[in-house]
Parts: structure tokens; sequence; C-alpha cells
């Protein structure tokens, strides 16, 4: 209006330009380093879906040990999913490969404590499910029920969804010992 204009210019940036500079963006702590890779990679593996699996690992784990916070993480994640993707067979294998990942990488973390307080919440739980289940427990079978490591209570956790008596819970505890500490 009566010769007056708005101009709006924008540095342009292409990802391709960014091929060549993988070594730089690996340790660059900036988020785009993430998406220009994630780029540059989805192009290459374009044929070789092994190398997109391990690439889309590599990249994933590098948002954990590059300390993200949570939500970030999601984000980008969402990202690479969206660029690197994986048939069915090869996307189990990268979620069980990720999995194991996570938690290696949260059970490094935990203390002692943290662990106690985790085995004594499974305790109580566990207690509670075989109390309404099968009525009240002994108090041996509660000591033994105590005595059992944290990977045995999530065990019986799943297994007392079948007991019918407290003979099965006796049973499954005379095959599960509790393991020595």
């Amino acid at each position: 209006m009566w010769g007056c204009t708005i101009q709006f210019e924008f540095p342009i940036v292409k990802l391709l330009d960014y091929s060549g500079q993988e070594a730089a963006l690996e340790t660059s702590t900036n988020p785009f380093a993430i998406v220009a890779t994630t780029h540059l990679k989805a192009k290459e593996t374009r044929h070789d879906l092994l190398a997109r699996k391990q690439w889309k690992f590599a990249l994933t784990r590098r948002l954990y040990e590059q300390g993200y916070e949570r939500q970030d993480i999601l984000n980008l994640y969402r990202f690479i999913d969206w660029l690197l993707v994986l048939p069915e067979g090869l996307e189990r294998a990268f979620q069980a490969e990720l999995e194991q990942f996570e938690q290696e990488r949260q059970m490094r973390y935990v203390t002692s404590i943290e662990r106690m307080a985790m085995q004594k919440g499974e305790q109580t739980l566990i207690r509670r499910q075989l109390t309404r289940r099968l009525g009240e427990l002994s108090e041996p079978l509660q000591g033994q029920i105590e005595a059992l490591s944290l990977a045995q209570l999530e065990a019986l956790g799943e297994a007392l969804l079948d007991f019918n008596s407290v003979e099965d819970l006796i049973h499954w505890l005379a095959n599960h010992p509790a393991e020595a500490s």
C-alpha cells in the first residue's frame, strides 16, 4: 500500500551440505546435529536396512548419552523413527536392543537403598495380591516371600495369577528357593 513493502530474508541450509561432516555432527550437542545426521543416514542406508537399524540405535542411544531431557528425547526419537523406518522384523530387533539398553542404563544408577525400597514395595504388593487371592498367609510363608529376590518376586507376581490354593503357592516356593544374597 502506497509503495510500502515488507521483505523477509532467511538463510538457507540444505541438510545435504552436511554430508562429509558426520564426525563434527556426532560430537555436537546441538539437537540439529541429530536431525542432520538422521537425514543423512536415512539417505545413506536406503538400501542397507541392517545398517539403518544400527544407525537408528546409535542415534537413539546418543540422545540418552548427551543428557537430553525426557521430552526432548521423545521428540527427537519421533523424528528418528519417522525417517529411519525399518521392516517389522528389524523393528522388533531394534526395540529389544533399545529396551535392553534402557534397562542397563537405568540399573547403573539404582543405589542399594533404592533396590531395597523396590524390593519392599514388590513384597508388599505380592503379599496383598496373595492375601486377596488365597486368604491370610502363615508367618513361615510370609518369611519365605520376604527372602525372595526382586526378580523372583516379579516371577511370583505373574505366577500367582494361576494359583487356586495355598498349596499352589507352597509348591511354587518349593520350586523357586530364595537366592543366596
